[in-house]
């Protein structure tokens, strides 16, 4: 690069005619992605560009989210868990930058939110499906759940299936069983439409883990790897609570939800119960 009469002269090699050939905005389709923000708030608030935009770009990362946990978990049913680990990294990273997105969303004030509120009508973050497809791959599944996506078809179908088939923690438990640990017939046999409770009869298997971490190190790795995205996923929860609470205080949610206390019910669930459980009998 160098810079004559104080512009930057371009390389040589760097391309500049796309009349033939594609370009960036073609390959990101940025047309649909861009002219996807369609504030409803007439005349237009300036601050729901903001609340469309935070929520749209969640709802990419819980798409990637989900691409990797269906990754990982086919990954871990070949037997391939260190593979499947790097997917499970790559969640932690989407998880911390979700979180910190909340950040940009409490900039929105109580008056400022409510110029504009009302235009949502009865829609919520409640009714994000990919949401529920992250709680059901990592364990949280609830039937009932379906009723709210009985309107897209696709959608429905979509998480029956996720309903249907096991969780990230089943096929990682069905690892462990092949790789020679006492997982209970109980739990290799369970349900799993129904969501995810501890097994006391788990914990000691799970024990062993931590305790041969040196002979079974990808194991130990992976429990650590599931403890990581759950204390990850509780503080996406918690910021969510909090930025929720700045904004709108004790109100109802939009969805009809008690707002506030709705979401701090969220931070009693846990996906891997065990993995917490395990941690008082270490070391006694």
């Amino acid at each position: 690069m160098s810079v004559e009469n104080g512009e930057r002269q371009l390389e040589s090699g760097v391309l500049t005619d796309f009349h033939e050939v594609m370009d960036y905005a073609t390959y990101l389709r940025l047309d649909d992605v861009l002219g996807a923000q369609r504030p409803l708030s007439s005349p237009e608030h300036h601050d729901e560009l903001l609340f469309i935009v935070q929520h749209q770009t969640t709802e990419l990362w819980l798409k990637l989210i989900i691409h990797e946990l269906l990754s990982a978990r086919d990954l871990m049913d070949a037997d391939r868990l260190p593979v499947a680990l790097k997917r499970l990294a790559r969640v932690k990273h989407i998880q911390s930058t979700m979180t910190e997105q909340w950040s940009v969303l409490a900039t929105l004030t109580p008056s400022e939110y409510a110029g504009f509120r009302k235009i949502l009508g009865p829609s919520s973050g409640f009714q994000s499906y990919q949401y529920r497809a992250v709680e059901f791959l990592l364990g949280n599944k609830n039937e009932r759940m379906l009723e709210v996506f009985a309107p897209r078809p696709a959608v429905h179908e979509m998480l029956t299936r996720l309903l249907d088939e096991p969780t990230v923690y089943d096929s990682f438990l069905r690892l462990l069983a092949r790789r020679g640990y006492a997982v209970p017939e109980t739990v290799l046999q369970r349900d799993v439409r129904r969501a995810w409770v501890e097994n006391p009869d788990l914990v000691p298997v799970v024990r062993r883990i931590y305790e041969n971490g040196d002979t079974d190190w990808d194991l130990y790795e992976a429990c650590e790897d599931l403890v990581d995205i759950e204390d990850a996923f509780q503080n996406w929860r918690f910021r969510h609570m909090s930025t929720v609470q700045r904004i709108i205080g004790f109100k109802t949610g939009t969805g009809g939800s008690s707002g506030v206390p709705f979401l701090r019910k969220a931070l009693e669930l846990t996906f891997f119960p065990e993995l917490y459980t395990v941690r008082t009998m270490i070391g006694v």
